[in-house]
Order: C-alpha cells, then structure tokens, then sequence
C-alpha cells in the first residue's frame, strides 16, 4: 500500500496526508504529537533551509532574464509598468476583501509554536521602506531577513547587466545555474511535503479540534470572489478603456488558454496556446506575443500574488494578529517583489508565502490550514495570471498601433 501511495502524484499524496492527519489528530489525540511534531518541524526546518538562497538566485536570475526585455525599450517599460500596476491592484483587491470580510477571526489557531514577534520599533510606512535597504547584505541574508534580501538582489541584478556582455555573462551563468540547483532542492524538499502536512493538521487537530476549519470555507470564498473581482471587473476595464476592445470577445478569443490553465494549473505549460490563442484568435502579432507572454509567465502573477496576501492576513487572523497597516503595506510589498523569477520555483504558491510570512514573523505553521483548499485556488489564480497576461499582450499591442487585434 505504502509503493502505491508513493506513485501517486504530490497533489494526491498531499490530499491523503491531509485526510489521514485529521483521523490521526481526532482519533489519538495529544499522544500524536510525538509523531507529528517531528514531521511537522522537520518539514518547516527544510522549507526554511531552501528560502534565502531561493530568493537570492531567483530574484537575480528574474532581473537578468527581464534586463535583456527592458533593453528593448518602449515596449519593455511599457511591459513592466502594466505589470506592476496589475499585480499591485491584485494585492489591493484581495487585502480589502480580506480585511472587510476578515475569514480568519474566531479561528483560534492554537498551533505548537507560537508567532514569532514582529519588530515594532518603527512601524511606519517609511521605516518599513527604510529597513528594505540592508547596511549588511551578509548580515540580513544570515538572519533571513526578507525584505533587505530581495531589495539588494534586485539592485544587483538591474546593475549586473549593465556590464558588458563578456563581464557579465559568466555571472549571469553562475546565478541562472545556481536557481536551477535550488529548484532541484526545492523539489526535493517539497518531496517531503505529505510528511510535513501530515503533521502540521494532524497537530492542529489534537491540539484544537476543528475549530480553525470552520473558517476555511470563509477563507476559500474571500480568495475566490478576490480572483474574480480582478479577473471579471478590473482587467476588462483596464481592456476596455486603456485597450480600446471588447472584453466579451477577448475572453473568446482566450478561451482555450484560460480553459487549459485552469486545468493544468501551470502558466509555463499553457504559454504556447496562449500565444497561438493570442496571434491565431485574437489578431496580435508575432513581435508583440512573443516579447510580452514569455516575460508575463515569468514574472507576471496576478493572481498568485493576490492570494499570498490573502492567505497571510488570513493566517494572521486565525493567530489573533492584527497587522497594522504598514506591516500589510510589507506584505504586500514582499509578495510583488518575490513574484520575480518565482515562475520557475516548484509549488511556486507553497514557496512564496513561506516568503512572505517569514518577512512579517509569522509562524510558517499556519501553511498547514489552508493548504487543505490550495489545489483549486491554484487552478483559480494560474487562469486569472494567463488572463492577465494576455490582457495585457492586447493592450500594449494597441498601444504599438497594431490594428489588427479582435478583427478576424
């Protein structure tokens, strides 16, 4: 029985996990916690183990790969700000709903560590912004202190390639090569993943009953009307009235992208239909597809970023946390900065909110909640990163006076 499970895929090991965690919580009660501590521990110690060098070759790989993009020059700036902007609104839908709708109050999250304190010393919106600039880049990389991390990876990575191309690309080289290390550790690591989630719900369980998932089904539905609000009201204004075309017949045009992201949850897999869709159905260019897609589905994660917040004020409700409105701006901040080069990280969504409640000290235990509803939020926010992508594909090629677009 123990081979079958091992030759079924993560997603279903994962599942099984879950399911055997609750019955181990509920039927042996604290006496599973000498198994499951263990797990759970060994899980988080190794999630941990993996994210500073992850951050570090990511972000400096993603800045590399995006500076030969911004080299092109208008349609590159013009790339990146509809980017950022998107991803930003994204985060701001799903912080508001959050906040209003507030899933994870009453949860009493009672897990086995508690949250880990966050510095209070200056909580201000500029202190947040100042403390992004590390006075020791060492210094904050030992002490995996997020923010000054990816903000010096970033600033060296955007003046990496403006070395010329003999000085900078055996460095290139050596960071591309290093995140294709990490992805490998990554993946052997998440290996361990039903083991880890397997304790982490059955802990909960025996230590708090099912309490905290009664607020799951809350949770789920904040996250899911968050996806669609972005994906149904903002992107086809910004379509409409930036793009100058008709939503309704974009989304047809797309259809066959969005159908297959859906279903496979992988932006990188569904990218050659998104760019046939977006030639073949939808009248854009070659020049401007295969420029814009490739570059989205590298750094372009609407949809992924909204949820991280979501599921990280959520974690922070459960604990009886209230994060002030700067620490959300960090969340926020972490989660769109992270995205970069994310694309390629393997459960991309388990890693980067491992990111980004390490940058606001919360306790990396409250994974273990909301995983139980992850597989369709992935399938939810891959679709609404592809639809964003290819939104944007549409109106950066009208802003290039393409005519042809949504005229077949």
């Amino acid at each position: 029985m123990f081979k079958a499970i091992l030759k079924l895929n993560l997603t279903t090991q994962i599942f099984i996990a879950m399911i055997l965690g609750i019955i181990a919580g509920a039927a042996i009660g604290d006496p599973v916690l000498t198994v499951a501590n263990p797990l759970a521990d060994l899980f988080l110690r190794l999630l941990k183990m993996v994210i500073v060098p992850l951050i570090i070759t990511s972000i400096v790989s993603g800045v590399t790969g995006v500076g030969g993009a911004a080299s092109l020059g208008r349609m590159g700036l013009k790339t990146l700000g509809y980017y950022v902007t998107t991803s930003l609104l994204a985060i701001l839908t799903g912080q508001f709903l959050v906040n209003l709708i507030q899933p994870g109050v009453g949860a009493d999250l009672g897990l086995h560590q508690q949250p880990q304190a966050v510095d209070a010393s200056d909580q201000s919106l500029f202190g947040i912004l100042l403390r992004m600039i590390p006075t020791n880049p060492i210094e904050s990389m030992a002490n995996a202190d997020i923010l000054p991390i990816i903000f010096f990876c970033i600033l060296f990575g955007i003046f990496l390639i403006q070395l010329s191309e003999k000085k900078r690309a055996p460095l290139v080289n050596l960071f591309n090569s290093g995140f294709e290390v990490m992805m490998k550790l990554t993946r052997f690591v998440i290996a361990f993943a039903p083991l880890g989630i397997f304790g982490l719900i059955a802990r909960i369980v025996a230590t708090t009953g099912f309490e905290p998932f009664k607020s799951l089904g809350l949770y789920f539905i904040t996250v899911l009307v968050a996806l669609l609000i972005h994906a149904a009201i903002t992107l086809p204004l910004l379509l409409r009235f930036i793009g100058k075309l008709s939503p309704v017949k974009f989304v047809k045009a797309m259809s066959p992208a969005l159908l297959t992201a859906f279903s496979t949850s992988s932006s990188s897999a569904t990218l050659p239909l998104t760019m046939e869709c977006a030639e073949d159905r939808a009248g854009i260019s070659n020049k401007t597809t295969s420029f814009v897609l490739p570059l989205g589905a590298t750094i372009n994660m609407d949809g992924t970023a909204l949820y991280e917040c979501v599921a990280v004020i959520f974690i922070a409700q459960a604990y009886g946390i209230t994060l002030t409105f700067p620490q959300q701006a960090m969340v926020a901040i972490t989660a769109l900065l992270a995205s970069i080069g994310a694309a390629g990280i393997p459960m991309a969504g388990l890693v980067m909110m491992t990111i980004v409640l390490k940058a606001v000290g919360l306790p990396l235990e409250g994974i273990g909640l909301i995983l139980a509803v992850d597989r369709l939020l992935d399938m939810c926010r891959t679709t609404v990163n592809v639809w964003s992508d290819s939104c944007g594909t549409a109106i950066i090629a009208k802003s290039e006076g393409e005519t042809g677009v949504l005229k077949g």
